[in-house]
């Protein structure tokens, strides 16, 4: 008995003799077409499996979705240091240790030695890399959060802003480093941060919602995937737009910093410029 025969057998009692010869004639179609597509790629080099499995993941699976190689390291080591520098900007009495410079050096030190241990791409896994970049991240926040509420304290009690140039200086560094701040924190926690995402461990769902993720192919470069700067841009659009723009937060920890963003910018803001056009000459 034929292969085609021994599949068919099982439905001849029920089908007509015209249906049989349809099934038979697509089958041998089938397994033509399979026997034309395997020496074509056989007279090409290529074994068959492997083709459909290369190009089943071209196809289906963008490369925010798979393991790439990461992102390099540069753009990020460069906003954070543009971020430390920042607080050099701000006012002494504004600063949580002085001198001034003591607090951004020891940052400047755990930069230094992220960039050291890793410098090109961010696709090793390290606990001691992870627990010193969300350390470097935790100080810099701690710095300008600091500053932020010292600013705010002091233009509500009246005992800051009596110079509207130096205000308005001082509260756009410290606006600008929240933008660097919330811009590292985003990037180091959507779906586990960036050499999770790189080495795409456990395929956890997205923390954030771009809009390449749901783009037609065909307007998404195939190895486009988040890096730094997107993160920075959500980062700097929240702070400007006060909500969410083109970037949506799908969990409830993206949503509750995003809202703790736009509060403290909102609050900044307000206050920096109420004060500054209240103290400017007549």
């Amino acid at each position: 008995m034929s292969d085609n025969d021994a599949r068919s057998a099982p439905h001849a009692s029920s089908a007509t003799p015209e249906v049989m010869d349809g099934i038979r004639s697509l089958h041998e179609r089938i397994d033509e077409l399979h026997r034309l597509l395997t020496q074509r790629l056989e007279t090409e080099g290529v074994e068959a499996g492997s083709w459909l499995h290369t190009h089943a993941e071209t196809v289906y699976r963008p490369a925010w979705r798979r393991k790439t190689e990461g992102e390099v390291r540069w753009p990020v080591a460069l906003v954070t240091a543009v971020g430390i520098a920042l607080q050099l900007a701000v006012p002494e009495r504004l600063l949580i240790v002085s001198p001034a410079w003591v607090f951004p050096a020891a940052q400047g030190v755990l930069l230094i030695v992220l960039v050291a241990v890793n410098p090109h791409r961010i696709n090793r896994e390290s606990t001691f890399l992870r627990w010193l970049s969300l350390a470097l991240a935790a100080m810099i926040s701690l710095a300008n959060g600091y500053s932020a509420a010292l600013l705010c304290i002091g233009i509500t009690r009246g005992t800051m802003g009596k110079d509207p140039r130096q205000l308005l200086v001082t509260g756009a560094f410290i606006w600008l480093t929240n933008i660097v701040v919330f811009g590292l924190w985003y990037w180091e926690f959507d779906r586990g941060g960036p050499v999770a995402r790189a080495l795409n461990l456990q395929n956890r769902y997205p923390d954030f919602q771009f809009p390449q993720m749901t783009s037609p192919p065909m307007m998404v470069p195939p190895d486009w995937e988040p890096a730094f700067f997107d993160y920075l841009y959500l980062a700097f659009t929240n702070a400007t737009a006060f909500s969410p723009t083109d970037v949506m937060p799908l969990s409830r920890w993206a949503k509750l910093a995003m809202t703790v963003q736009s509060l403290i910018s909102i609050v900044t803001v307000a206050l920096v410029v109420a004060r500054a056009v209240n103290i400017l000459p007549s």
